[in-house]
C-alpha cells in the first residue's frame, strides 16, 4: 500500500539520478549510509569517554544505532495513536532510521572536545560544525571517486532530516561557535526547500535554526533521549556519577520537587543496582511523550515533512534537560574529561598546523606528510579557505585511535616505522 505522506517531492535526490530497485527511495539513504567508510568509522569515535577505553562504554557507534531504535519506536508509537497517520499515510521509519543514523557522522575525533577545538582553528575559514559537516560528507565526500562521483545522492527528505540547523555561517552578526551551515551550503538548503524564498520572519535570531522537518524533530528527540540518559548510565559504571558526587552537586543546585523526586529515583536505582533497567524504561516513557500536532509555514503546502511537528510533553523535556546537565556538570567537566580536552587541542593543533605549513606555505617545497590522496585532495584547491577545509575534512575524518597514532607517527622519534603510514 503506497504510503502517501511523502511525494516525489520528498523523494528526489540530490545529484545524478539513482537506479529503481526493489527497496524504496529512503531505503536506500540507509544502507548507503550503514556501508559507508564514515559510517564504520564511528566506532572508534569517543561518546564521553575515549574510545577503546573500556569495551562496555557507548561509542559513537552504538550511540547512533540506540538512537535510530528510538527513532523507529517514535514512529510506530506515533502511528498507533490514529489520526492523523493512518495505514496509508504514516512517517516512514526506514527514511527516520536513515536520519538518525547518518546524525553523527560529521563529529570529529576526541568527542566534544575534539569539535569545539576545530570550531577555534576553522573560525576564519568559515567554521567548523558537527552537523554541517554530515551534511557535507553526505553530499559531497561520501562515496567520493576519481571520476567525478561526489556524496551518496541522498534524498531531499534525508537532506532535510540531517538539516538541524539552517543557518549560515555568514548570516550570523559575529562568528558562531557552533549551530550553522557551511557558507557554500546555501545550494543544499536552497535544494531542500526547491528554491523557495525564505521568509524574512525566519531569519531572526535563531528563528531558522529551529525550522526543521517532522523526521529532524524525531531524530532531534531521540538523540536527546538516548543521550541525556545512557550518558548517565556511562557515568555511573565508569565511577564518574557516583551517589556522593550526585549529592554533592544537587546540593549547589537549588533543585525543585520534580527534580528531587528525579533525584531519589535515580539515588534509588543506583545503590540497589537497577539502573539500566531503571532507565530503559525512561526511554520507553520519553517515546510515549510524544505527539503530533499541524503547523503553518511556507513548506507545508509543498510537503507533509512540515505541515506536521512533533511535540514532546514538557515534563519529559524537563527530565532530559536534568539528566543532561548532571551529566555536563558532573562528568564533562571532570578534571579525566577536562584532561581529554586539553589533549584533543594540543594533538588537533599541532596536527593543523604541521599540515598548514607543509601544504600551504610551504612554496614549491612540499614535505608529504599526510596520505597522498589527502594531499592531492589539498593540493587541487586554488584557495586558502578550500584548502583549510580539506585538511580539516581529514582531521575531523580520523578515528581516536587514528589521529593519536598519527600524531605519535609525526612526532614522537621512537614510534612508527614506514610499514604505519596510511
Amino acid at each position: 500500500m503506497p504510503n502517501r505522506f511523502y511525494t516525489a517531492f520528498d523523494a528526489e535526490t540530490y545529484g545524478t539520478e539513482r537506479k529503481v530497485d526493489y527497496r524504496s527511495a529512503f531505503q536506500i539513504d540507509r544502507d548507503r549510509i550503514i556501508h559507508s567508510h564514515a559510517f564504520r568509522k564511528l566506532q572508534s569515535k569517543t561518546q564521553v569517554f575515549l574510545s577503546g577505553e573500556y569495551d562496555f562504554y557507548r561509542t559513537r557507534l552504538t550511540h547512533s544505532i540506540e538512537v535510530a531504535q528510538i527513532g523507529r519506536s517514535i514512529c510506530r508509537y506515533l502511528q498507533s495513536r490514529g489520526a492523523p497517520l493512518r495505514d496509508d499515510f504514516y512517517i516512514d521509519s526506514d527514511l527516520v532510521e536513515a536520519v538518525c543514523l547518518a546524525h553523527d557522522l560529521g563529529h570529529p575525533p576526541f568527542g566534544h572536545s575534539g569539535e569545539r577545538t576545530l570550531q577555534e582553528i576553522m573560525v576564519k575559514w568559515g567554521g567548523f560544525e558537527g552537523n554541517a559537516q554530515t551534511l557535507h560528507m553526505l553530499t559531497e565526500t561520501m562515496y567520493q571517486n576519481e571520476s567525478g562521483v561526489r556524496g551518496m545522492q541522498p534524498t531531499r527528505a534525508l537532506l532535510d532530516g540531517v538539516l538541524k540547523y539552517k543557518k549560515l555561517f555568514r548570516e550570523f552578526s559575529a562568528p558562531p561557535h557552533n549551530h550553522f551551515l557551511y557558507d557554500p551550503q546555501h545550494i543544499y538548503r536552497s535544494f531542500v526547500f526547491a528554491g523557495a524564498e525564505i521568509p524574512a520572519a525566519l531569519h531572526a535570531g535563531e528563528t531558522l535554526n529551529a525550522f526543521k522537518s517532522v523526521e529532524c524533530q524525531i531524530m532531534d528527540w531521540a538523540d536527546d533521549a538516548a543521550y541525556s540518559l545512557n550518558d548517565i548510565v556511562d557515568g555511573v559504571k565508569a565511577g564518574f556519577l557516583t551517589v556522593e558526587r550526585i549529592e554533592r552537586w544537587a546540593a549547589g543546585e537549588g533543585i525543585s520537587a520534580e527534580q528531587q523526586q528525579l533525584l531519589d529515583h535515580l539515588i534509588d536505582a543506583i545503590r540497589s543496582d537497577r539502573l539500566e533497567m531503571v532507565f530503559s524504561r525512561k526511554i520507553g516513557a520519553f517515546i510515549r511523550s510524544c505527539r503530533l500536532r499541524e503547523r503553518a509555514n511556507f513548506m507545508a503546502a509543498r510537503t507533509n515533512r512540515y505541515r506536521y511537528e512533533l511535540v514532546v510533553a514538557p515534563v519529559a523535556e524537563r527530565e532530559a534537560r536534568f539528566f543532561k546537565k548532571m551529566a555536563n556538570d558532573i562528568i564533562f567537566e571532570s578534571p579525566q574529561l577536562q584532561q581529554m580536552e586539553h589533549k584533543a587541542r594540543k594533538v588537533l593543533f599541532d596536527l593543523w598546523d604541521s599540515s598548514w605549513r607543509n601544504y600551504v606555505e610551504c612554496g614549491s617545497r612540499v614535505i608529504h606528510v599526510l596520505p597522498p590522496r589527502v594531499g592531492l585532495l589539498i593540493e587541487a584547491e586554488t584557495t586558502q579557505p578550500g584548502k583549510a577545509r580539506r585538511i580539516c575534512d581529514w582531521l575531523a575524518g580520523l578515528t581516536d585511535g587514528m589521529i593519536v597514532r598519527t600524531y605519535r607517527r609525526l612526532f614522537d622519534p621512537e614510534f612508527g616505522s614506514i610499514r604505519d603510514l596510511s
